[in-house]
């Protein structure tokens, strides 16, 4: 929840190979308090079965830059690992093209940032939500 003098992340993956939420993707959150300044790692967790990471921790006062890191590669072993046991056409590429995402983005206190990133095997996007 942002205040005044904080704001505020949250953040969804939907796989778009298969229109679903993208569960148990690794997420980490760091802030930190200017362009200069380091990276003060904020906590992890995972997605859950609706894709969302709904336990971000609050963001430092003074925070001006946020970045997420999606640990992509081990979902989709694990993606890879299901279809491979359904005996579903395999993967054009044996490795991951993508095995992190990491989103950069400036805040403003008082502002609430929903972050949701589109995932594929071979490409993803971002943008602000609502």
């Amino acid at each position: 929840m942002s205040t005044e003098s904080t704001a505020s992340v949250s953040t969804h993956i939907l796989d778009t190979s298969i229109g679903r939420p993208a569960e148990g993707v690794p997420v980490s959150l760091s802030a930190r308090s200017g362009p200069g300044a380091q990276w003060a790692p904020l906590g992890g967790s995972a997605t859950d079965a609706d894709g969302r990471y709904k336990d971000l921790p609050a963001l430092p006062e003074g925070t001006t830059h946020v970045r997420l890191d999606f640990e992509t590669e081990t979902y989709f072993a694990k993606k890879k690992q299901a279809e491979a046991q359904q005996d579903a056409p395999a993967l054009r590429d044996s490795g991951v093209f993508f095995p992190e995402v990491a989103i950069t983005f400036a805040v403003v206190p008082g502002e609430h940032y929903h972050v949701p990133l589109l995932l594929n095997p071979f490409g993803y996007s971002v943008y602000r939500g609502s």
